[in-house]
């Protein structure tokens, strides 16, 4: 009879990943969360996983061999209350995943706080075009692979290495448990302040994670990221190729589709035609390559296979066109990453208008530790509209205070009944979205 798992947070991205994973590796898999609700939901079942609502402590009679606790679990929760009670055995995600799917293989982790989901998409898709035929875990859905994760009997696996902390019980980052052998630094700032301090934490948890890579391995570091440097002057035992940098792997000059040209130490080695644009693409670009060549895939190989990368469901995802208007699904919610993101759309699109819609869900947006960078962020567009329910912090006074090119205006969306609609009952994204033409 197969082991049986229960997973408790079965619906975040990680979680989620490793129950497929895990089912497809022949486990029986089970699995709670506060909410069980589609697109997650509907890919777990479909998987034959069995999910319940809620962290009730009936779950005990599933009676699982072993409970596989996901961080947004903490004390409190009736369902771990009651697992601790009865002396159950647990252990956390990432614990599991690399004791039973991870050991023996060769990892290549793909850590920083922007690009991580974009580079980990990427170089499975480079190692695939290669017929290395990975495993992969992935905090998004590759369009190339249409899942975020994928178990196979490859020695090869990639992940994206996050370093948010591990469970209630583990307060490590993730990425230690991973036995990285190629491992991918591709920039550091500071994000995640609901548990990170300062960058000096979060410098030192990427520090652990290095620590953690074999002096057989390899680091792929971002050569012009001072935070990266520091990082490695703490202590570095691995070789290390750096991307960014003349004298390491670099790009040339974009050309109007997106082309470029990559060298490495100065070296020529081909030219990039793909649909992706932006300067952090290239970059993302340069670190799949140097990360691919160090288990034997050919520069030249890999630079064609990015011709065929389709990229990355909500990253500048087109989801259509409406009355001549593209409307681009984007996840950035770092300052950082919305710049860099509207400067390639602007450098794609030239003097067009640019209509910037964002939501700051994120934690660390949510209280406002970063909104003094947001309008330089959103410099490139020509009209922004902010979601600001739930906000810590008044979006339109910070906006408007800090004038910059952009014309800005604050849109409090409200809930209305299944869509959002915008201010004065106009259209919100969700009815905008079911008049688009959908691309296949």
């Amino acid at each position: 009879m197969a082991v049986h798992l229960h997973i408790l947070g079965i619906c975040g991205t990680f979680m989620g990943g490793i129950a497929a994973i895990a089912k497809a590796a022949g486990y029986r898999i089970t699995g709670c969360d506060a909410n069980v609700y589609p697109p997650m939901s509907e890919q777990l079942e479909g998987l034959g996983i069995e999910l319940v609502k809620g962290f009730g402590e009936e779950q005990l009679a599933l009676r699982p061999d072993l409970w596989v606790i996901g961080n947004v679990v903490t004390r409190g929760n009736p369902l771990m209350e009651a697992i601790l009670d009865r002396g159950e055995r647990y252990v956390s995600g990432p614990q599991w995943l690399a004791e039973h799917v991870l050991a023996g293989r060769h990892v290549l982790a793909v850590a920083g706080t922007h690009g991580k989901t974009t580079v980990a998409a990427m170089l499975a898709w480079l190692l695939e075009r290669a017929t290395r035929n990975p495993g992969f875990l992935i905090g998004g859905v590759p369009l190339d692979f249409r899942v975020s994760a994928r178990y196979t009997e490859s020695k090869y696996f990639v992940i994206e290495a996050d370093e948010y902390d591990t469970a209630f019980f583990d307060k490590r980052s993730k990425f230690v448990h991973y036995s990285s052998r190629t491992a991918v630094l591709n920039n550091l700032e500071f994000d995640h302040a609901d548990i990170f301090d300062d960058l000096a934490a979060i410098e030192r948890q990427f520090h652990h994670f290095v620590r953690t890579v074999p002096m057989a391995g390899l680091l792929v570091v971002n050569g012009a990221d001072q935070a990266v440097e520091r990082v490695l002057t703490q202590g570095c035992w691995t070789p290390v190729e750096r991307f960014g940098v003349a004298q390491g792997w670099a790009a040339s000059e974009p050309d109007a589709e997106g082309g470029f040209e990559v060298a490495w130490q100065g070296r020529a080695l081909g030219r990039v035609r793909w649909q992706q644009f932006g300067a952090h693409n290239q970059l993302n670009a340069l670190a799949a390559i140097a990360a691919a060549r160090h288990i034997g895939v050919e520069p030249a190989q890999a630079i064609e296979a990015l011709g065929t990368f389709s990229g990355v469901r909500r990253r500048m995802q087109v989801r259509g066109l409406a009355r001549g208007v593209t409307v681009y699904d984007d996840f950035a919610h770092h300052p950082t990453a919305i710049r860099v993101t509207l400067e390639g759309l602007r450098q794609r699109i030239g003097g067009a208008r640019i209509l910037a819609v964002l939501e700051p869900r994120s934690n660390t947006m949510k209280r406002g530790v970063m909104k003094e960078a947001l309008p330089a962020s959103l410099a490139q567009a020509d009209r922004v509209f902010v979601y600001t329910a739930g906000l810590g912090w008044d979006a339109g006074r910070v906006l408007a205070a800090r004038g910059t090119r952009a014309l800005y205006r604050r849109a409090r969306l409200a809930r209305c009944g299944g869509c959002r609609r915008g201010p004065r009952g106009r259209p919100g994204a969700r009815d905008v979205q079911r008049r688009l033409r959908w691309h296949p």
